[in-house]
């Protein structure tokens, strides 16, 4: 479908750069969304590791 417009003679500039830019942004979104699962489940560990260490820091006390 994306090549198909691009293709397109019907379809004027403006449109194709328009679709090409909704493409775009869609492709970045789904970016954003994998990095921000990356993020989260960094910040789980890091913040599993910070309470293990409190944890066993308590316990030599």
């Amino acid at each position: 479908m994306f090549i198909a417009d691009l293709c397109n003679p019907a379809i004027s500039p403006s449109q194709r750069r328009n679709s090409f830019h909704k493409r775009k942004l869609e492709v970045l979104s789904i970016y954003r969304d994998s990095l921000e699962r990356r993020i989260a489940a960094i910040n789980a560990s890091i913040q599993t590791l910070e309470d293990q260490i409190n944890r066993d820091s308590m316990q030599s006390d």
